[in-house]
């Protein structure tokens, strides 16, 4: 680009909103159309705030991620990203298998069909209950967090005679840059530090209850660009090598993490999954010529990536009113149901989710807004100074992108509002997959 051309334009919110539907869902005389289903029709069913989730968008983003990964490349769906069972099902019966950060997350991935030996279970503070649970059950594999970690897991499958498999977490030194939250190379509760791998596998090879498998990389999150994407990929394969030759022998398993991100805000683009793809494919093969690495699974875990875009938060207009100049939509639902999209979830400045009025979708704006929530903080705040067509009681405002930490990441207990519904559309039926107040 020479200094005379001019810079891309970014998207506009409404260009970014339009973006989102063509690629989703489809518009009827400006009524938002969810899996062959009005969205007024769902909100007049179902009641509103409440959560849609189209099980089509889900299927696809599921098949698209899945072509582009090798054979030699497993995917394990991130449970904290939607624990939702209909969701969960669904996911399982198409060949994942699943992560977990809590027994109760292990409950949740057995009542949705996978089975022990397909679920992961990672994170800094599992307790000695959480962790007996897990291997009575016959869990898949334990990611290690600390050496202290290890030593509770070797006495509970003594204790039961058994051998359990487990991965290092490792924090890595090197630092990838371009993700929504970075996790590794900095002081971290998550994981082992890189320089203390050696003489954690050094102890690890002479506990008998405890198999080694492999490693686990997860540095970032929410990451669009394909070749930050791929730098974290290729420090796991790095690090994997070397833990391969400190432990002696071959790796069975590298866990790449997650990662992948989803398009939120209007300057945000739209991972290229074709290049990422294209550089896991040289990774796998450079991992097939490598003694150390050639028997290891690859395990990538999605979990906004794979229901992000399928969800939709929906709620319904209560009140339009006036202070001092500035225009205040309030709805139904707000920060205590979908936290992210207030900006009270990491972020620092508040920028708006695609929000828009679902029942006016060819609408032209007429002016900006703050769309707010029923709770009495001024925190509560869904969208600010966004532009929207005239708004009336009784329209229809919706989050898009709210599939991944919309309901799960909130404080719903605040106000003791009931909790909002979660609808499934699924080959053009509407589905209730849990309850209000549930």
């Amino acid at each position: 680009m020479t200094d005379s051309t001019p810079a891309p334009k970014s998207p506009s919110e409404a260009e970014q909103v339009a973006d989102i539907v063509r690629r989703n869902f489809a518009v009827e005389r400006g009524e938002l159309v969810i899996g062959g289903q009005p969205v007024s029709k769902i909100a007049e069913e179902f009641g509103t705030p409440l959560y849609v989730y189209d099980q089509g968008v889900l299927a696809r983003q599921l098949s698209e991620l899945r072509a582009a990964l090798p054979a030699s490349f497993e995917l394990f769906y991130s449970v904290k990203a939607n624990p939702n069972a209909a969701l969960l099902k669904f996911i399982v019966e198409r060949g994942c298998g699943l992560e977990i950060a809590s027994s109760g997350e292990l409950m949740q991935a057995l009542a949705g069909g996978c089975t022990a030996e397909r679920i992961v279970f990672a994170g800094p503070g599992k307790t000695v209950n959480e962790l007996s649970l897990a291997i009575e059950c016959g869990i898949g594999e334990i990611h290690l967090e600390s050496l202290a970690e290890a030593r509770r897991i070797a006495a509970i499958a003594r204790h039961t005679n058994r051998t359990m498999r487990v991965a290092v977490r490792v924090n890595p030194s090197a630092g990838i840059q371009g993700g929504g939250m970075r996790m590794g190379a900095k002081p971290s509760p998550f994981g082992v530090d890189e320089d203390q791998l050696d003489a954690v596998l050094d102890q690890l090879k002479q506990e008998p209850a405890l198999d080694v498998t492999g490693i686990h990389l997860y540095v970032g999150t929410q990451i669009l660009d394909a070749e930050t994407l791929l730098g974290q990929y290729r420090e796991a394969l790095a690090i994997g090598r070397r833990a391969a030759a400190r432990l002696g022998r071959p790796l069975r398993m590298i866990d790449l993490g997650g990662g992948l991100g989803i398009p939120y805000f209007a300057h945000e683009q739209r991972l290229d999954l074709a290049a990422v793809g294209a550089g896991l494919a040289q990774m796998a093969r450079e991992a097939a010529a490598d003694p150390l690495l050639r028997e290891a699974k690859f395990v990538i875990e999605p979990g906004r990536y794979l229901v992000g875009e399928c969800g939709i938060y929906v709620t319904r207009v209560l009140d339009v009113k006036q202070s001092r100049g500035k225009t205040f939509v309030v709805v139904d639902g707000g920060m205590h149901q979908h936290l992210a999209a207030s900006g009270n979830l990491g972020q620092t400045i508040k920028r708006n989710f695609p929000v828009a009025v679902l029942n006016k979708l060819d609408a032209t704006p007429a002016e900006a807004v703050d769309v707010v929530g029923p709770l009495c903080t001024p925190l509560d705040v869904l969208a600010r100074n966004l532009p929207l067509p005239m708004v009336v009681e009784g329209d229809l405002i919706g989050v898009l992108q709210s599939g991944a930490y919309a309901r799960t990441a909130s404080p719903l207990g605040f106000l003791s509002h009931p909790a909002p519904p979660e609808v499934l559309i699924a080959e053009g039926a509407a589905r209730l997959v849990s309850g209000r107040g549930e």
